[in-house]
């Protein structure tokens, strides 16, 4: 496959003729699937801030193969798809999903996710992993901002300004979807810094909105030719099995600990990734 005059090599899977399938591989992406599922599901993000390192150095790193940023971008999309699903399917009844949060994050999100990804083929590697780079950046930043400290309460409703909620939305999908991510690593930071919006609220609704997001960055990395299916496929098994896990151990665990995972994660991505570029 060519994108903008780059040759992308593909993986044994993608050849055509009965190329036979590596086991370690398989394994490989199961476990890097699972452990960014159950994150996803946990904390309320899609997945791809963690899978999209570790897909493209952990294969190579223990040889059974490499992937390109594009291959891991368009992978990273069906995987965020998946992830998202199995978390929102796991908060269905918990009371914690906001319509109208979704409605308007969720409408310009998709707009947004589906002009970034489209366009995302004219974009280099390098390219791809500096957007990476600054994305993770602005969001252990806005981790950092002192929260408000608001709480969900049952009887409370949840007011936020719907024009600035939408505006943000469309960005990050458009943004994120670079990426094959659904623009949740950044998006749950705006929720809560921004928007203000309660952690337990913020984390499942923005697993309702990446969903949303990941539909979008789906549907441009398809037309696009950049996801490869069968290992998206590992990867669409490994999701559906540990989001809801990771969303049931989301329910249960203290609010200000989601979040300095949260920030943790993302920040060691971020380091990795702009340790590669400079």
């Amino acid at each position: 496959m060519n994108v903008k005059g780059y040759r992308i090599q593909r993986c044994p899977f993608s050849l055509k003729g009965g190329t036979k399938m590596d086991i370690a591989f398989i394994t490989t992406l199961f476990t890097i699937g699972f452990i960014g599922a159950f994150i996803s599901g946990m904390i309320g993000i899609g997945g791809a801030v963690i899978n999209y390192p570790m897909l493209l150095y952990i294969p190579s790193l223990v040889g059974v193969m490499s992937l390109t940023a594009h291959e891991v971008s368009g992978i990273g999309a069906i995987q965020v798809f998946f992830a998202t699903l199995g978390g929102v399917w796991a908060y269905r009844k918990s009371g914690l999903l906001n319509k109208a949060l979704i409605i308007y994050m969720g409408s310009s999100i998709l707009l947004g996710s589906v002009l970034g990804s489209y366009f995302s083929h004219y974009i280099s590697e390098k390219g791809i992993n500096f957007i990476y780079g600054i994305l993770a950046i602005l969001a252990v930043i806005l981790m950092l901002i002192p929260k408000k400290g608001q709480e969900h309460s049952e009887d409370k409703e949840v007011i936020f300004n719907k024009w600035l909620a939408s505006s943000l939305a469309f960005i990050i999908g458009g943004v994120s979807s670079v990426l094959g991510a659904g623009g949740a690593f950044i998006l749950v930071p705006f929720m809560l810094s921004i928007l203000n919006i309660p952690v337990r609220i913020t984390v499942a609704s923005s697993l309702a909105i990446t969903f949303l997001s990941s539909i979008g960055a789906t549907v441009g990395k398809v037309i696009t030719g950049q996801v490869l299916f069968v290992p998206a496929l590992v990867l669409m098994i490994a999701s559906l099995i540990a989001s809801p896990i990771g969303a049931s151990v989301g329910q249960k665990v203290n609010t200000k600990f989601l979040q300095w995972v949260l920030a943790q994660l993302i920040g060691a991505t971020a380091i990795k990734i702009w340790l590669e570029l400079l």
